[in-house]
C-alpha cells in the first residue's frame, strides 16, 4: 500500500463529506434531506447506477483509509439496503428516497477515521526508536480513541 500522511487521511474525510452532502442532503428540510440518490431513483436505471457508483466510491475510500472490518460491515449493510430499495418497483423509489444509505455510511467511515490515532511512521521503527510507546500513552490519553494506524507500514 503506498505510504499515506495526515493531510491523505483529512482529504479523504473531506470527500466523503462531499458524498455525504451530495447523496443525500442536496436540500435541507429540518432534520431531513434529499439528495441526488434520492431524486435519481425516480430514472430507471440511473437510481441504481448512481447508487452502485457512490456506494463504490466509498468503500474504496474506506479501503484507502484503512477503516476497521466492523466499519467495511456496517458501510456494506447501509448501502446494500440503499442499493437493493432501488430495485424494488414503486415502492422502493419512496423507501429509496428517504432512507439516507450513503450518508449513514459516509458518517460511520468518518468516524472511524476520527476515532484512530494516524502516525506518520512506520510500526517496526516506531517500536525500535521507542516512539510507539508514546503513541499508546496518547491514545490511551483520549478516550475517543480506539486504535493506532501507521500510515508507513
Amino acid at each position: 500500500m503506498a505510504r499515506r500522511s495526515v493531510a491523505d487521511i483529512e482529504k479523504i474525510w473531506s470527500n466523503v463529506e462531499g458524498v455525504k452532502k451530495l447523496s443525500d442532503r442536496v436540500i435541507g428540510l429540518g432534520p431531513f434531506g434529499v439528495g441526488l440518490d434520492g431524486l435519481v431513483t425516480w430514472i430507471p436505471g440511473l437510481g441504481i447506477i448512481y447508487s452502485v457508483g457512490a456506494g463504490a466510491w466509498l468503500l474504496v475510500q474506506a479501503a484507502r483509509a484503512r477503516a476497521m472490518p466492523g466499519t467495511l460491515l456496517r458501510m456494506v449493510g447501509y448501502l446494500g439496503v440503499d442499493a437493493a430499495t432501488s430495485e424494488v418497483p414503486l415502492a422502493g423509489d419512496f423507501v429509496d428516497f428517504l432512507f439516507p444509505g450513503h450518508l449513514m455510511a459516509a458518517r460511520s467511515l468518518q468516524k472511524d477515521i476520527e476515532t484512530t490515532h494516524w502516525v506518520e511512521a512506520n510500526e517496526r521503527e516506531a517500536r525500535a526508536g521507542g516512539a510507539h510507546e508514546g503513541h499508546v500513552a496518547d491514545m490511551r490519553r483520549n478516550p475517543k480513541l480506539r486504535r493506532i494506524v501507521y500510515l508507513h507500514d
